[in-house]
């Protein structure tokens, strides 16, 4: 096949939305150098597997996707190529290219937006050094203000690259590198673009998006980025994820209390709530400097909802230490809560601390945190029951019975959905109504459209 030639190319991205927007930045580069975007592996000639390699769990799932499609390679009018690209080769580039030979090419981080050449590489032949595309870590130059968005009603929008906070746990700065703010010109474009285009919700990304501006600027300026991204008429939702406790200023609270367009939500990952392993964490919070934050938060705003993680089976976490953090847990009451087992990460500064914790005794730590979590849940829930709440519809049931949708309190991929029921006259996909919350579950709220 001639490298001019249109290709068809399949994309497939896993991890977080921040590997969902360099995807997307990904398929604009492949898209503007001639070839075919496809959904189906079956018509593919070159399949991309876009990877997290955050944890052991992110991992595994990334080895199964590349050998699942691997399975669609050198059949007839099939895959020619298969690619992998992300924070998997980042760390792990020579043992991909070693124990996975299906694979043909790796590109890492930094090299994000080589991903044409690399392509045009592969089918010029003639072997390729696929090591130099994994060299270094990190960067915004890939980042496209006309990526092609792969969602629906709302799309993502990265703010910065990186991160510089260093916890002991994390291998995100040896994978992306320090924190890099973008301009906000850069994003202002951007956030018009994607208004323009009708995306109505824009959600605010990064691995701290309350360390915006510091690097670039030398001060916090992401309620000032709010402020002047909800002045495009098409915005109509502003949602703010991955803030960290020691960002969230009086100034951001004012915004997101008195800006009619930033909903009451807020992502808050506190990853403890116990002063000696967060200082382990290598984690700037104390204890008593969140539960602050939390009160500043719900004093200012008494329907915020409040999403959190936290890790368990951390090196040193004893007995005491959990219990520590598990009455702060129902001392804080998060709207949502998600809990991780700790991984031991190659580079990290946690990898070789003494203290480990046995894997059983984790496990039954993460059980009790989500056993909680799931009472609260319910019981926050049924609180809602009866309320009238705004729901943007993104999807429908295959039997047509349910609508899908969320509202102001769910953020997409990580909080479950509100199931509408199918009224008299369809409802349109991207549209907001006023539902009538019927009943509930744990995890689940179901509603009528209000009459």
């Amino acid at each position: 096949m001639s490298v001019k030639q249109a290709l068809h190319i399949l994309m497939i991205t896993l991890g977080c939305s921040k590997n969902t927007v360099d995807a997307e930045c990904m398929t604009r580069i492949l898209a503007d150098d001639g070839n075919i975007l496809t959904t189906n592996p079956l018509q593919a000639d070159v399949i991309i597997v876009n990877t997290c390699g955050f944890i052991d769990q992110a991992k595994r799932e990334a080895i199964d996707t590349i050998l699942a499609m691997a399975e669609y390679k050198n059949a007839p009018g099939h895959c020619q190529f298969l690619v992998v690209t992300g924070c998997l080769p980042q760390r792990y580039s020579k043992d991909i290219l070693k124990e996975l030979p299906e694979v043909d090419a790796v590109v890492g981080t930094a090299h994000y937006g080589d991903i044409a050449n690399v392509i045009r590489a592969l089918y010029r032949g003639g072997g390729m050094n696929s090591e130099s595309f994994v060299e270094g870590s990190g960067g915004i130059s890939h980042l496209r203000e006309d990526r092609i968005v792969s969602t629906s009603t709302y799309a993502w929008l990265k703010i910065a690259e990186g991160c510089s906070n260093c916890c002991s746990y994390c291998a995100i700065p040896l994978i992306r590198g320090g924190y890099v703010s973008r301009s906000m010109d850069s994003i202002l474009r951007e956030a018009e673009k994607l208004a323009e285009d009708g995306f109505s919700e824009i959600i605010l990304t990064a691995q701290d998006t309350t360390r915006y501006g510091l690097d670039l600027y030398g001060k916090r300026r992401l309620p000032e980025l709010i402020r002047r991204i909800s002045l495009f008429e098409g915005v109509q939702r502003i949602r703010i994820m991955y803030t960290y406790s020691d960002g969230v200023t009086d100034e951001l609270i004012r915004e997101i209390a008195e800006n009619p367009k930033v909903m009451h939500y807020l992502d808050m990952p506190v990853q403890h709530g116990d002063d000696a392993i967060l200082k382990r964490m290598n984690r700037r919070d104390t204890a008593a400097s969140i539960s602050e934050t939390i009160g500043r938060l719900r004093a200012a705003i008494p329907d915020i909802v409040l999403r959190s993680t936290v890790l368990v089976g951390f090196p040193g976490e004893t007995a005491s230490s959990f219990h520590n953090m598990f009455e702060r847990l129902k001392e804080w009451r998060f709207d949502r809560l998600g809990c991780f087992v700790f991984s031991r990460e190659e580079g990290t500064a946690s990898y070789d601390m003494t203290g480990r914790v046995r894997k059983d005794t984790a496990e039954r730590r993460y059980a009790k945190v989500m056993e909680f979590q799931q009472e609260l849940s319910l019981e926050l829930n049924r609180t809602r029951v009866g309320s009238i709440v705004d729901v943007t519809i993104e999807s429908v049931s295959d039997d047509g019975i349910f609508y899908m949708g969320r509202s102001y309190a769910e953020a997409p991929e990580v909080d479950p959905q509100i199931f509408v029921a199918a009224a008299d006259e369809p409802l349109t996909i991207g549209q907001t109504y006023r539902v009538k919350l019927v009943d509930c579950s744990a995890y689940e709220l179901t509603g009528v459209i209000d009459t």
